[in-house]
């Protein structure tokens, strides 16, 4: 970038993008603002119940989940002397924002191909910007979990406090899985009709309407090869105490496992980037 009295110029050159990307990345916040912004807006503009479906979509799922596993498969007795419906939507926190961000990150490339195709930016903002704007349905929801406890008389623990960290954790798992689909969506446009089913398949091996310790232990293992059973339970952990166990085990190997794929995603992205405006 060159200056001129109060003007700033962009200079292009052989291999400025790849030197100065991540420099580009900062530069270009402004644009990132914008973008999370107008996805704000476009996700609840012209809507017939605007923000309230934010409420009604993990409502109704805590409500069928408690009926089929707490009334049907019996498994009220997991949740402790916490509410099942409690237990249920502490689950469901994580597993929203994650569903939703991986949703919205895998689809953003495709629905900005005019924006992509004639400017150039860091093409990480626009899937980045798409998950920050589903922090908006999260913090709805926990404002719709804070209700819940005042109605079911129960206070959270004092490990509360470290559910930003189990948040950010899910950020970065959300953002490096939906990296890699968004990735290939842009090559192969099928993809985007294998997340919803990945989606939809993750949340029943997932310990949302269940507690882990229903797993036997030789599958425990494989089991926490999902990165979002260490998180689940680390948010079950931190709103619910002393009904769930630190998740030490499940909580490392979702570690490492959401780290792999934020690398892999990142990896993947940039490798293809070169291409996204001519294969959009």
């Amino acid at each position: 970038m060159s200056t001129t009295g109060n003007k700033q110029f962009i200079i292009i050159e052989a291999g400025r993008t790849e030197k100065h990307y991540w420099r580009d990345l900062w530069r270009y916040r402004e644009l990132f603002y914008i973008l999370s912004w107008r996805d704000i807006k476009v996700r609840y503009k012209q809507t017939v119940i605007g923000a309230l479906w934010s409420v009604a979509k993990p409502l109704i799922t805590m409500v069928i989940f408690t009926l089929v596993f707490s009334k049907l498969a019996n498994m009220g007795a997991d949740s402790g002397s916490a509410p099942y419906a409690v237990m249920v939507f502490a689950a469901l926190l994580p597993w929203q924002f994650f569903s939703n961000a991986l949703s919205e990150a895998s689809n953003s490339l495709i629905s900005n191909t005019n924006l992509i195709s004639k400017v150039y930016f860091p093409r990480l903002i626009i899937p980045t910007s798409s998950v920050i704007t589903s922090l908006i349905d999260f913090v709805i929801s926990l404002g719709l979990m804070a209700v819940m406890m005042i109605f079911y008389r129960y206070l959270p623990s004092w490990q509360v406090v470290f559910m930003p960290l189990f948040l950010l954790l899910a950020f970065l798992c959300s953002m490096g899985i939906g990296l890699w689909l968004t990735a290939l969506n842009v090559k192969y446009r099928d993809f985007r009709y294998i997340v919803p089913f990945i989606v939809q398949f993750g949340l029943y091996i997932s310990p949302v309407g269940f507690n882990s310790n229903r797993i036997p232990e030789k599958y425990r293992l494989l089991y926490s090869l999902n990165p979002m059973v260490g998180i689940i339970d680390g948010f079950r952990w931190s709103i619910l105490g002393a009904n769930n166990p630190f998740p030490k085990q499940s909580l490392a190997i979702s570690i490492v496992v959401s780290l792999f794929f934020l690398w892999l995603g990142i990896s993947k992205f940039r490798k293809m980037e070169k291409t996204f405006a001519d294969l959009i």
